[in-house]
């Protein structure tokens, strides 16, 4: 392959050497012919000679020397044009000294100076002629024999973005044929972007789309507000435009050059109101987990598993996978073993606190992250004995065996349903929080809490139901036309979890900038759009009540907590009010207690003593 490569790279240059060769040989012959009025005398022969020698002599490793024989002839763009302008100049400028310092030679007597001025022009024009002559190929006799087979694309967005996505599919073999622009900035309207013109803002979409028969939308605005893309896909789908794609934020982008490759469909993630953030970090990840022994407790769930695919590729002397659910953890383990053989799987119970203490003395892991939960609030409402013994007793042996066995940092997976716990799944996680309060009071290990909201297709989540309902032709349920939640993505969530334990100081809560919360609603009526067809004409919409345990909305803070602010921006801290760890531990144990003996009305009263289930 790599020598392919290199035998294609050489065969090009070689090609592009030849045929300057011919064309600046060919640009000094007729500028002498253009100066004699179409017949060379023979006494100006030895000057057209000496003149194509040194044209040659000053051109070609000038030329080489600004890169015009390494570029993509397909993308060739204005910046070669430039390059070859001033390669030209150079060239031209070096010639006409060597003509004055050589004016006494025989060969240059009477030598017509303008012929260098010419020649050079047509020099410019015949090696940007051939520069440029595949990308006009392209964009223009090609793309009219394909015309009929093309799909006629409407891109939303004039500014840099989409003008390079344009060029991207002019000089590709794109499947698209641009056929206008739609952008809100009035300035632009009526413009033309390489002979394709502005048309108007988002308003006039479903107008346009109907006047040139588009097939399809790209939204080319990586650096909008989430709101602006939002819409410019509503006005899409109010136009009948099914297949709509976009371009990904900045930050999910490699680089500021962008392509047609960069573009994706739409995804449920597109909808959130608020930016993704990812941290890209890596240095500061690896400056806390390189060489250490790394514990994931529910390594076989959506949040476990990323956190030990992310933390795999950091470099831990070894990582430990834990978890109750067998194939989840055989699943994980082989995704881990090609990113490092530093890997060790358990299948335990986070609640067998012999099992925990024996994997805390056998291996001494430095970092533990705790993200295992029960966390399907009406089955924990139904089972709350299961709740307590999970979310609470295992939280504590899990916390406890880290104290003991001195590891450096406790992470724990909080939720947004432990503020003003509605739930006992939201209770359970809020005693989580505060057994991590009280345990960073009591030795070295610092304890952290990393609270967010719900996670964008996660097992479980509303993005997987809605696609069952939907492949089953319907109804999609909804609980309440209402509801409301905060949301993330698994790899921006994992994300923020590698940051706070980066960043934890020990006895905080911290908690992202999360922005607005979503309407399901909104969700899923996109979904429904998403698989092509209409909400409440293809696919019904029905509205099931709330469940138990269901807030209309969640919050990310109580009322009693101070929010302090840390040195990045979409981090804060809840300053936690203090705990009474003899109280806090004997009401524990009296949970443990009603656990044991399936007393569900005493835990019940017992989570609203504690943290005011309400």
């Amino acid at each position: 392959m790599v020598r392919l490569i290199k035998r294609t790279v050489l065969t090009r240059t070689l090609f592009f050497i030849a045929a300057d060769i011919l064309l600046i040989s060919l640009a000094v012959w007729i500028s002498f012919l253009l100066r004699f009025d179409g017949a060379i005398p023979n006494e100006s022969l030895p000057a057209f000679k000496m003149t194509v020698i040194l044209a040659l002599v000053f051109s070609i490793p000038i030329f080489y020397f600004f890169g015009l024989y390494s570029f993509s002839w397909s993308y060739v763009s204005t910046r070669e044009l430039v390059a070859l302008v001033l390669a030209s100049l150079f060239s031209f400028l070096f010639s006409t000294v060597a003509v004055f310092l050589s004016r006494d030679y025989p060969a240059f007597m009477g030598f017509p100076r303008s012929t260098l001025f010419v020649g050079y022009i047509l020099i410019i024009f015949f090696t940007a002629g051939i520069r440029f002559s595949k990308r006009v190929y392209l964009q223009f006799l090609k793309k009219g024999r394909t015309f009929e087979e093309k799909e006629r694309v409407l891109i939303i967005g004039a500014g840099d973005a989409g003008e390079q996505i344009l060029r991207s599919i002019q000089s590709s073999k794109s499947h698209y044929v641009p056929v206008g622009f739609i952008d809100d900035n009035p300035v632009k309207k009526g413009s033309f972007i390489h002979g394709i013109k502005v048309f108007g803002g988002l308003k006039d979409i479903a107008d346009i789309v109907k006047k040139l028969s588009v097939d399809s939308v790209i939204v080319a605005f990586p650096s909008a507000r989430t709101e602006i893309v939002k819409k410019a896909v509503e006005q899409g789908r109010k136009a009948g435009i099914e297949k709509i794609k976009i371009l990904p934020s900045l930050s999910e982008l490699v680089n500021d050059q962008i392509s047609l490759a960069d573009v994706r469909d739409f995804k449920m993630e597109d909808l959130l109101e608020r930016s993704p953030v990812f941290y890209n970090d890596k240095v500061s990840i690896e400056s806390l987990i390189k060489g250490k022994v790394v514990l994931v407790t529910g390594a076989a769930g959506s949040i476990g598993s990323e956190l030990s695919r992310q933390i795999a590729k950091t470099g831990p002397s070894m990582l430990l996978l834990l978890d109750q659910d067998e194939t989840g953890i055989f699943d994980i383990q082989k995704e881990i073993k090609d990113i490092t053989p530093g890997f060790f799987p358990i299948v335990g119970d986070i609640s067998d606190e012999a099992k925990i203490r024996n994997v805390f003395e056998k291996f001494h892991p430095n970092i533990v992250f705790h993200a295992a939960a029960y966390k399907h609030v009406p089955l924990m409402e139904s089972e709350p004995e299961e709740a307590v013994k999970n979310n609470i007793l295992g939280t504590k042996i899990v916390a406890q065996a880290a104290l003991d066995f001195s590891a450096e940092k406790f992470v724990f997976i909080s939720t947004d349903k432990a503020v003003n716990p509605k739930s006992v799944m939201g209770a359970t996680k809020r005693m989580g929080e505060i057994i991590c309060q009280i345990m960073n009071q009591e030795g070295s290990t610092k304890f952290v809490s990393v609270r967010f909201g719900n996670v964008l297709g996660s097992r479980g989540s509303v993005i997987p139901i809605f696609k069952e309902q939907i492949k089953k032709g319907g109804p999609v349920k909804v609980t309440h036309e209402d509801m409301k939640r905060y949301f993330m993505i698994i790899p921006e969530a994992v994300s923020l979890v590698l940051r706070a334990a980066q960043m934890g100081e020990g006895g905080q809560v911290l908690v992202l900038n999360m922005g607005n919360p979503v309407r399901i609603l909104d969700l899923a009526n996109e979904m429904i759009r998403l698989s092509g067809f209409e909400p409440d004409k293809d696919i019904p919409v029905v509205f099931t009540g709330s469940r138990p345990g269901e807030k209309i909305t969640e919050e990310l803070l109580t009322k009693e907590e101070d929010v302090i602010a840390t040195h990045d921006r979409n981090i804060f801290v809840a300053k936690l009010q203090s705990a009474d760890k003899q109280k806090i531990f004997t009401i524990i144990d009296a949970l443990a207690l009603a656990a044991r003996s399936q007393n569900r009305e005493k835990i019940i009263n017992l989570l609203k003593d504690t943290v005011q289930l309400k």
